[in-house]
């Protein structure tokens, strides 16, 4: 048995389901917008033609837009883990990332900074990018996280004051979203990383886009927070594709680290109405799980 090949070829299948199949969260979310927006308007027509389009991307197995993203892994690595080493399970997801370029297809989107020239397979310095993260068990969850580019550049930091607080929180908040406006292809799902420090606070709110759309924080300030959040940003009235309407934003998740006394970051992660991602979990006899919404 080929531990790595099986870890390879399955996760160019997660790439393929998340570049080709919305999660059903966000299905549903885009569904119910379209029956709560105005009969006959322009949000209304944006979001049946966004409707159309995800379903004929899974119709056909093509990717639903054309920026397929930059790599991103989330692994979950048991600590019990002795069949795989995490270098080979790096090696993996880059040959991963390689494969998928050509087989999905997905657009290489890997450019090197001061160059300007495509790697042509998405892979470069630091690119794939793996988040890690060492959890009980013997089993390794890898979650393909392809993000775009175009609500990715909407993406913000701020370090706020702490005698700004919470209401500081919330503003920064809506008025990125106001001065992103049609940008990042809304509607959208926003992530926000509470505390920590700047870079903590950014990783905290990237991870909140991989959760189910109308989850909850556990703690009920923070739900709350949440659902305050998606009420007044929809009465905004950016709307679908920046055009007008009050589906402006599907949900928004929201995580905290403890912060220092002299500082109060806020981290902002857009993802556009496409929330692709797309899990599986893997075990030491080759077994495959994918995990689907």
């Amino acid at each position: 048995m080929n531990i790595k090949k099986i870890i390879i070829n399955n996760v160019v299948e997660l790439l393929r389901q998340a570049s080709c199949e919305l999660p059903n969260d966000v299905v549903k979310a885009l569904r119910d917008g379209l029956k709560n927006e105005k009969k006959g308007s322009i949000a209304e027509a944006q979001l049946a033609a966004i409707i159309d389009n995800f379903e004929q991307a899974e119709k056909f197995c093509l990717p639903m837009c054309q920026d397929t993203g930059i790599h991103i892994y989330y692994v979950e690595f048991g600590e019990d883990v002795n069949w795989l080493r995490g270098t080979e399970l790096k090696k993996a997801l880059c040959e991963a990332s390689k494969k998928a370029t050509i087989d999905v297809p997905m657009r290489p989107n890997a450019v090197n900074p001061f160059t300007n020239m495509n790697s042509n397979d998405n892979n470069g310095r630091n690119i794939p990018f793996i988040n890690w993260e060492i959890v009980k068990g013997d089993k390794i969850k890898i979650t393909a996280f392809p993000k775009g580019g175009g609500s990715e550049n909407m993406s913000s930091l701020g370090m706020l004051k702490p005698g700004e607080g919470l209401i500081g929180v919330k503003k920064f908040v809506v008025d990125t979203v106001i001065t992103a406006g049609g940008q990042p292809c809304p509607p959208i799902i926003i992530g926000i990383g509470i505390g920590g420090g700047a870079d903590i606070a950014l990783k905290l709110a990237k991870k909140q886009l991989q959760r189910t759309i109308g989850e909850r924080h556990p703690e009920k300030v923070i739900a709350n927070l949440e659902i305050e959040l998606v009420k007044a940003i929809n009465m905004i009235g950016i709307g679908p594709q920046g055009l007008g309407g009050i589906t402006t934003c599907i949900d928004v998740f929201v995580e905290y680290a403890y912060r220092h006394p002299a500082s109060l970051p806020v981290g902002i992660s857009i993802q556009c109405w496409a929330g692709r991602h797309a899990s599986a979990v893997f075990d030491s006899n080759g077994n495959v799980k994918f995990l689907r919404k």
